[in-house]
């Protein structure tokens, strides 16, 4: 199985937990305000609608050119195995 560079990054701690930071921060932001609330919903459902018709629209032009995202992957992970060897910050969480 082939690495994901955006998995791996994803997965960094610094970069989850920071993620998770955003989406406790976000979620209470909403519940304590209505009207937020509401907007949020709003844009979030655009988000998605959105999302699924440029994936939609997209798709072609992905299988077409996969050869070189592989390519793209693969340099850009090893890209990041350098950067965590040279910056072991990434590996705590933001807190630490």
């Amino acid at each position: 199985v082939q690495e994901n560079v955006l998995q791996r990054v994803l997965q960094l701690p610094v970069v989850s937990s920071t993620c998770e930071t955003l989406q406790r921060k976000y979620s209470s932001t909403k519940e304590s305000h209505p009207l937020m609330a509401s907007v949020c919903e709003v844009y979030e459902r655009g988000v998605q609608g959105a999302g699924a018709l440029a994936m939609w629209g997209m798709e072609p032009v992905v299988r077409r050119l996969e050869p070189q995202f592989a390519v793209a992957n693969n340099l850009a992970c090893r890209g990041l195995d350098h950067l965590e060897e040279k910056i072991p910050a990434l590996q705590y969480p933001v807190d630490k």
